[in-house]
């Protein structure tokens, strides 16, 4: 269900927050405010305050802050649904009809999965006919025998522009709707549609639910200019949160996925079906590099998913894209491992001529992230035959390290990519001795280093009169509000990062619970949802920064698909330059300072601010 805005301030306006919290937060009053002690830690002293004139609460110990609706998610455990309709009965007031626009699309896309599902019956039996003899041929070779291919739903797709058209257009379906699905082209130049898929085995595609949502084929034609072709965007598929073989892949894991076991992710189709066939949990991206999305699936049911990757030139480059893409995501509890199989193999090669139990085996010899960090960075700088390349490989360690938000993870890197670094380029035992001294002096320094005791009103200070952010931050989070639809392609990442200011943090955090909780939100909606949970003086700030940014995601005038690209890539270089940041802070602090790496990085930080100051990161692609 959703609600509009209108519905939800007319909600909390009948309800007064120290009401519906003084039920579980036994709360005091003082001034114009309710203080009580924090439900979300234990704390002798109160921290927690709410403030019904303002609508919001805030607690100082955990850094929780929101409106009664985030309340109750928070301490009961409820969707946001759940908490809009156990508000709205303590406030009398009838919940919603449905939608009728959301009602639209969902019909919608019940007629869409009818037509996706009839032409998975139409290629399944084409397989079987006459025209499909070569696509059998083709099966027979790879080793797929006939009483597997329903189990994965393979299917043909003949060599005619109209086939599959013509026999769902005589069930009913309208070329319009099929165009939409992705099963047909429209022309540019305009024209009659004509069948996507020709003279090519069919792979169907289904979501996390097990619903069929696009088709994946590969061309029997061995001079077709694309050897695979996946279905386009539409309505029922999104390509960057898709993963093949996901439902079968759960269910290898168990009735209820559990973290523990590693989910294998691999390059193709006929890899995912091998690996399956052989009982092993495998998925594969749908053709390009694993996005942040991709990776938050994987995480739900898998703590260390498994990257299996080709051993050549191009599988070495695809582990390298995934390194660079889930440090700034991986977190204690959850990473990645890598594998390459020997001999240049790949799954489906080692299946057909080694069997199942080898190929599981040789899945379990893998390699941890952070050894592929140390892989990927000393393979980018080269030979070690300079000191000038050394500093080079050093600072290039740190600044991986410093691109993890999650602290003691970030230390823990920094001291395995620096001891690596110690035990692989200078080996001798006195240098050894001396750089893991180094490595552990300054984390006993830390824990030595005495607390300050700060006073609720002094972190209540701090947070009201937060310095002006940085104008590329600003201009990043003023782009969000406006473009909605990249916070949820990037939430994952958004969430995972701090921006050095417990203001902008906490308006990230609400920012991506609210573009994932209400539809079609614009950006005047947006931002009066944020000032509703406290968000006011963050909001001026940025905007008073962002206009000195040059960003050009912010000029009115831009497409919202230009506009949409150049945040995307502003999100990758602002997230370049926190991390170069704290490569250098933590070189500072740290007892194991070295010159050319500090000199390195900030060389790196110092041409980044510059580009960013005359505007010349926006007219090249040379900064990411």
């Amino acid at each position: 269900m959703r609600f509009d805005e209108r519905y939800i301030e007319e909600l909390k306006a009948r309800l007064r927050p120290s009401d519906v919290i003084g039920r579980s937060v036994k709360l005091k009053r003082q001034g114009r405010e309710y203080v009580g002690l924090s439900p979300f830690t234990k704390e002798k002293s109160p921290s927690f305050f709410v403030n019904d004139d303002k609508g919001f609460f805030h607690d100082f110990s955990s850094g929780k802050h929101g409106d009664i609706i985030s309340f109750l998610q928070e301490t009961e455990r409820l969707s946001f649904v759940e908490a809009v309709a156990r508000l709205a009965t303590e406030a009398g007031m009838a919940l919603p009809a449905e939608d009728p626009m959301a009602a639209e699309r969902e019909e919608k896309r019940k007629g869409l999965s009818e037509w996706m599902d009839l032409a998975q019956k139409w290629f399944a039996a084409n397989l079987r006919r006459q025209t499909g003899k070569a696509a059998r041929a083709y099966l027979e070779k790879r080793g797929l025998p006939e009483d597997q291919w329903e189990r994965f739903g393979l299917g043909y797709a003949p060599n005619d522009r109209e086939g599959l058209k013509t026999a769902l257009v005589q069930r009913g379906a309208r070329p319009g709707d099929l165009v939409e699905a992705g099963l047909l082209i429209a022309p540019e130049g305009g024209g009659a549609p004509y069948d996507r898929f020709r003279d090519r085995l069919m792979f169907p595609i289904l979501d996390g639910r097990g619903r069929l949502v696009s088709f994946g084929g590969r061309a029997m034609n061995p001079d077709d200019r694309a050897k695979y072709l996946n279905g386009p965007e539409s309505p029922l598929f999104h390509k960057g949160a898709t993963l093949y073989g996901l439902p079968e892949a759960r269910r290898l894991l168990g009735a209820e996925s559990r973290s523990d076991q590693p989910i294998v992710v691999v390059e193709g189709y006929m890899d995912v079906i091998a690996c399956q066939r052989a009982d092993v949990p495998a998925v594969a991206p749908m053709g390009t590099a694993l996005t942040e999305e991709q990776m938050a699936g994987l995480w739900r049911v898998s703590s260390e998913p498994v990257l299996c990757f080709d051993g050549d030139a191009a599988g070495r480059r695809a582990a390298y894209r995934a390194v660079e893409r889930a440090l700034p995501l991986i977190k204690p509890d959850r990473s990645l491992q890598f594998v390459s199989l020997p001999g240049g193999m790949d799954p489906d090669d080692m299946y057909r001529e080694k069997g199942g139990p080898h190929l599981r085996e040789a899945l379990r010899q893998t390699t941890p992230l952070s050894r592929m960090v140390f892989e990927k960075e000393a393979d980018a700088v080269g030979p070690l035959d300079t000191p000038e390349k050394e500093a080079a490989l050093l600072a290039r360690l740190r600044k991986c390290a410093a691109a993890i938000t999650d602290p003691d993870l970030a230390r823990a890197y920094k001291d395995f990519l620096v001891g690596a670094f110690f035990q692989n380029v200078r080996p001798s035992k006195a240098q050894m001795r001396d750089a893991h001294k180094a490595i552990y002096r300054d984390r006993k320094a830390r824990k030595a280093a005495p607390i300050m005791d700060v006073t609720p009103e002094a972190r209540a200070a701090a947070v009201t009169l937060g310095q002006a952010p940085k104008p590329l931050t600003a201009a990043v989070l003023d782009g969000l509000i406006a473009h909605p639809d990249v916070v949820q392609e990037r939430a994952e990442l958004l969430t995972s990062q701090a921006f050095g200011d417990p203001g902008l943090d906490r308006l990230v955090a609400d920012l991506v619970r609210i573009t994932s909780e209400v539809e079609a939100y614009g950006e005047g909606l947006l931002r009066a949802r944020l000032r509703a949970l406290g968000h006011d003086e963050a909001l001026r700030r940025i905007d008073r920064t962002a206009k000195i940014s040059h960003a050009p995601f912010l000029d009115a005038a831009a497409s919202a698909r230009k506009a949409q690209e150049d945040l995307t890539r502003a999100i990758d270089v602002l997230l370049e330059a926190m991390a170069l940041s704290r490569a250098l802070d933590e070189l500072k602090q740290g007892d194991d300072y070295d010159a050319g790496t500090f000199s390195n990085l900030k060389s790196q930080r110092d041409g980044l601010n510059r580009a960013l100051a005359s505007g010349e990161i926006w007219a090249s692609t040379a900064v990411h």
